[in-house]
């Protein structure tokens, strides 16, 4: 019996114990967004082996069109999903192919190319995220208002706060409980820094695993949220006056035999911890950095969470938590790269509406370009950044980060390294931006007819 015959049996023989009928067969569109087909889990070796066919046409960023063959989503049997919240149920990720070849379109396979690169180094990228996002409801005139069903999570500052988090308590059990009983290993969960915002965090993996819980980590949030008579929202910035939801990458570089951090080098004379290689990678990623950004950070939204300015601008709490320049540092939350503990890197600019696929194959692209041409990020950047002017700034050579979608997707064309590895995605990504951000400058909105109606 081969190993994948012998791990396909073993899961038929797992869907008994756990009581599965029906599988979700999914994989993500562009955008991130997860797309799936619900297939009876007596045809599990078929949607292994062949698929779940899917009209690519019909699915943003495939490449195709109405004329082309179809997309099959080919599960990953490493994927197994139970879902805690509809017994009976269980998801895996998949792998799109047509004409029984990977399709360079998918952005699971596009970050598979870029691992088995890395690999091929000698190294594994692992990656923890850490997820924000709001609790919110829906308003009759389209309108969203914070989930607050007591009318207690009121306070100017409520990160942490006792109460805020009682509120939403089942809600925040019910996915927990749900994680732990896939093995994720959630380890804390607080109420984040804007009223309705909440993080989950659990353990990291190698980067393709997490993307995976990332993208079901969405998926679970907004059926559970449902249930309580909200939605889980991971918009970047849903509320003018409030704090942005980030998803905070945390990683490092392991070595692909012995799973040794690579980044770790507790003898480093610029006292952070961080190996020759991790300042290379970093020098990378600081290099890349604005191009970085349109894939990061990748609907117009994000750069209103995403603003140069005030530490009191967007934020009734007075802080925005979400650095603007292209810095590294220590221990410190107004760097965009903090170096948290020796070996241990986390970026907080990356946007909680990022497609995990295609933002780790273009940052671990950034990175090991920086390797490869040996790149030196130069010294850290220590105290607090919101407190120094744009002069000082300008003086001491720290550049912000793109300001607007349209001026990240101005770097992001010009970057070849960033673009390679999208591989053709890259193209498709230009193309829907571009006409997301001129849909985006035709809108009027309310705030114009206010400020400029009676004064013209």
């Amino acid at each position: 019996m081969s190993q994948l015959e012998a791990k396909l049996t073993a899961l038929e023989g797992q869907f008994q114990t756990d009581g599965i009928a029906y599988l979700l067969i999914q994989f993500v569109d562009i955008h991130g967004a997860a797309k799936v087909k619900l297939v009876p889990a007596k045809a599990f070796r078929t949607a292994v082996r062949s698929g779940a066919g899917f009209a690519g046409g019909a699915v943003w960023g495939s490449g195709q069109g109405p004329h082309s063959h179809d997309m099959c989503a080919r599960v990953d049997p490493e994927t197994y999903t139970p879902l805690s919240y509809e017994p009976g149920v269980a998801r895996f990720a998949a792998d799109l192919y047509v004409d029984d070849a990977p399709h360079p379109y998918c952005p699971r396979v596009n970050l598979r190319h870029m691992l088995a690169r890395a690999r091929e180094l000698g190294y594994v990228f692992n990656v923890g995220i850490e997820p924000e996002f709001f609790l919110v409801t829906k308003q009759a005139d389209g309108s969203i208002r914070g989930w607050d069903p007591h009318g207690i999570d009121v306070l100017q500052k409520p990160c942490y706060d006792f109460k805020g988090i009682s509120a939403a308590l089942e809600f925040l059990r019910a996915m927990n409980d749900g994680l732990d009983a896939l093995g994720w290993d959630v380890y804390q969960t607080d109420h984040e820094d804007a009223n309705f915002q909440f993080e989950i965090n659990f353990k990291y993996a190698e980067a393709l695993i997490t993307a995976d819980r990332f993208t079901y980590f969405r998926m679970m949030a907004g059926q559970i949220a449902q249930r309580f008579g909200a939605i889980a929202t991971f918009m970047a910035k849903p509320f003018s006056t409030r704090t942005g939801s980030g998803a905070h990458l945390h990683y490092h570089l392991a070595d692909a035999r012995t799973g040794l951090n690579l980044f770790l080098d507790e003898s480093d004379p610029r006292g952070l911890g961080l190996s020759k290689l991790a300042y290379h990678f970093l020098g990378g990623i600081l290099a890349h950095a604005p191009a970085l950004c349109a894939v990061t950070s990748p609907t117009v939204n994000c750069y209103k969470r995403l603003q140069v300015g005030s530490a009191l601008t967007g934020s009734r709490s007075g802080f925005t938590w979400v650095p603007a320049f292209i810095t590294y540092g220590d221990n410190n939350r107004t760097q965009m790269l903090r170096v948290c503990e020796p070996g241990h890197v986390e970026d907080r600019t990356i946007s909680s509406a990022c497609n995990p696929y295609l933002t780790l194959a273009a940052y671990l692209g950034a990175g090991l370009d920086g390797i490869a041409r040996q790149l030196d990020p130069g010294e850290p950047n220590l105290g607090n950044l919101y407190e120094v002017g744009p002069d000082a700034m300008a003086e001491r050579g720290i550049k912000s980060l793109p300001q607007s979608l349209s001026v990240a997707l101005d770097h992001f064309e010009r970057d070849a390294v960033v673009r390679d590895a999208l591989g053709p995605i890259a193209s498709e990504f230009t193309r829907l931006k571009r006409d997301e951000w001129r849909e985006y400058h035709s809108q009027v909105e309310s705030w114009e007819l206010q400020r400029y109606l009676s004064a013209l």
